[in-house]
């Protein structure tokens, strides 16, 4: 995969460059067991409530699968949003490298009972929890699995010509 492909956004701690490479090794490593397990994903996909999951893709059922990579402690402890992310999958995971302490996804605030875990290096990862379904409707299904497809066009065209992303509404349908 290339680095637009899966770059995990800036977290508090990315002034220490420690930070955005682990979470590329974090990244690298679920991307590694997914594809083995045929799920395909994205990385930064926006979703429709304006939130960026970090990783964002489809089973080879066609179920919808989100990854929150988390590096850092203080990044975890102050996340606030991810529950925003229950309505766009089927399946949550976190994504942590190994060093990173994980007792704390086993409070009630982090929803044990709906989120799986991924420890995950550079070489390869291991699902530590797995992520219970919670299907979603069909129809949100087929809307996030159509904008979860156009995005990854999008990116494929502009990656072979950087000039096409300012284009996208000359023809209408």
């Amino acid at each position: 995969m290339t680095d637009s492909l899966v770059s995990p956004k800036p977290t508090a701690a990315s002034s220490d460059t420690v930070f955005p490479l682990r979470s590329q090794a974090v990244v690298r490593g679920i991307c590694r067991l997914f594809a083995r397990n045929d799920i395909w994903v994205l990385g930064e996909m926006v979703l429709r409530n304006g939130r960026r999951a970090d990783l964002m893709g489809i089973d080879g059922k066609g179920k919808i699968v989100i990854v929150e990579i988390k590096t850092a402690r203080a990044d975890l402890l102050g996340d606030e949003k991810w529950p925003d992310y229950l309505d766009f999958c089927d399946r949550f995971y976190w994504g942590l490298p190994p060093e990173l302490d994980r007792d704390v996804l086993e409070g009630d605030d982090y929803r044990p009972d709906c989120c799986g875990i991924i420890v995950a290096d550079e070489y390869d990862a291991e699902i530590v929890r797995p992520a219970p379904s919670h299907p979603l409707a069909a129809a949100r299904r087929k809307a996030e699995v159509e904008r979860l497809a156009r995005a990854a066009l999008r990116r494929q065209i502009i990656a072979a010509d950087p000039q096409c992303a300012s284009w996208g509404s000359e023809i209408a349908g």
